[in-house]
C-alpha cells in the first residue's frame, strides 16, 4: 500500500517481508540511486530474525536457538525482528534534505515519541544510547527522567520500546528503526539488546495499550514524513 500524497516521500506499508529480501531490496535501491532518485520510506513486519550491526559481538547473542542470525553493514549491535513489530526504513537523500547524521538520528527519535504519545505512552532518549525507552514505573507519566548517579546504571527502570539501527552510503540512508508494538518478547531474552546486559525490551502491549500493526504503522509514517522534512 502507497501512502504517499503530491510532494511527499514515498511511504510504502509492505507488510508482512522476509528480512533476507528486504535487506537486499534495500542494498539495491541505494546503490542504484542517484541524484533525481525520490526518497522513500518502507514500512515492513519480519519474521522472527536477530540482525548484529557492525559493532556486534558475539558474546551479546546468547541463545540463538531455531532463529537465523544475519550479520549486516548497520550501525550498533544485536536486536530482533519480529511479528507484531513495526519496522520501517527511510531511504532518503540526507544531502537533499540538508541535514547530516546526528539530525537525523534526532527526527526518527522525535517521529518515535510522537507514536508513543499518539498513544498516551511517554518515550524518553537516553544520552548515549540510540532508541526510546519508558519508565517502567510510569509509562504514562509526563516527569523527565532525572540524570544518572555517577556510577548508577542509567537503564535501570527503562524498558526499551524502540530501536535504532542505520547506515549512511554517499550521503543516502538505509536500515532504520523498529518499534515494538504486540510482540512475543521472548527472544530477546536470548540476547542482550543493542549490547545493554539486562536491559528490558517492552512492547505496547506490555503497557496496556491495544494497538495493533495495521493501527501503529500508519501513524509512524505519517509522523516520520512530517519529522523528516527537508
Amino acid at each position: 500500500m502507497d501512502l504517499s500524497s503530491p510532494g511527499d516521500t514515498a511511504v510504502r506499508l509492505l507488510g508482512r517481508q522476509p528480512y533476507a529480501a528486504t535487506l537486499q531490496a534495500m542494498r539495491d535501491f541505494t546503490a542504484a540511486r542517484n541524484e533525481a532518485t525520490a526518497d522513500e520510506i518502507w514500512l515492513v513486519e519480519h519474521e522472527p530474525v536477530f540482525t548484529q550491526g557492525l559493532a556486534g559481538q558475539a558474546g551479546h547473542l546468547l541463545a540463538p536457538g531455531d532463529i537465523p542470525v544475519v550479520a549486516t553493514e548497520r550501525g550498533g549491535q544485536v536486536t530482533y525482528h519480529g511479528p507484531g513489530q513495526v519496522v520501517a526504513y527511510p531511504l532518503l537523500d540526507l544531502r537533499r534534505r540538508g541535514y547530516f547524521v546526528k539530525e537525523y538520528v534526532f527526527r526518527i527519535e522525535a517521529a518515535l515519541l510522537d507514536t508513543l504519545a499518539d498513544a498516551g505512552v511517554t518515550g524518553h532518549r537516553v544520552r548515549g544510547a540510540p532508541g526510546i525507552y519508558v519508565r517502567l514505573d510510569d509509562p504514562f507519566g509526563h516527569a523527565a527522567l532525572p540524570p544518572p548517579l555517577p556510577g548508577a546504571d542509567p537503564m535501570r527502570g527503562l524498558g526499551k520500546i524502540a530501536a535504532l539501527g542505520i547506515k549512511v552510503s554517499r550521503h543516502c540512508t538505509y536500515h532504520g528503526l523498529a518499534l515494538n508494538v504486540a510482540m512475543d518478547l521472548e527472544p530477546f531474552g536470548r540476547i542482550n539488546p543493542c549490547g545493554y546486559a539486562g536491559l528490558r525490551t517492552v512492547d505496547l502491549a506490555t503497557l496496556g495499550v491495544s494497538a495493533t500493526w495495521d493501527e501503529v504503522a500508519p501513524r509512524l509514517a505519517a509522523h516520520l514524513q512530517r519529522r523528516l522534512a527537508p
